[in-house]
């Protein structure tokens, strides 16, 4: 079964950066396809970001473009969301997911000025 266990969430100043890591076991990772997505406290789940099983494809929502790279290590199983220019509403949970294991414990992330 597998288990998606997501890192490196935290303090971060507006305009500033941090580095999601989302770290996959118990499956065959270059298998499957991984996204990222976001919550804030009463407000439904938000897709940030999705990447392709070899890594050579990226989406991303309209609201992080341009902010965020997703991408993927398929020697170490691992999935990252590079986060830039920071904005207070990308403050939120962050979950990676590959849209069929139930959801972790996420990682928060929370912008200050």
């Amino acid at each position: 079964q597998a288990r998606l266990v997501e890192s490196g969430g935290g303090l971060a100043r507006l305009g500033g950066s941090l580095r999601l890591s989302c770290a996959v076991t118990g499956v065959n990772f270059g298998d499957y396809e991984y996204k990222w997505y976001r919550q804030v406290p009463g407000k439904e789940r938000e897709y940030v970001a999705g990447i392709s099983t070899s890594g050579n494809t990226a989406d991303y929502a309209d609201s992080v473009k341009g902010r965020f790279i997703i991408s993927r290590d398929n020697n170490r199983d691992m999935v990252f969301l590079q986060m830039n220019h920071l904005k207070f509403e990308d403050t939120a949970v962050y979950y990676c997911t590959d849209m069929i294991t139930d959801w972790g414990q996420g990682t928060q992330v929370t912008v200050f000025s």
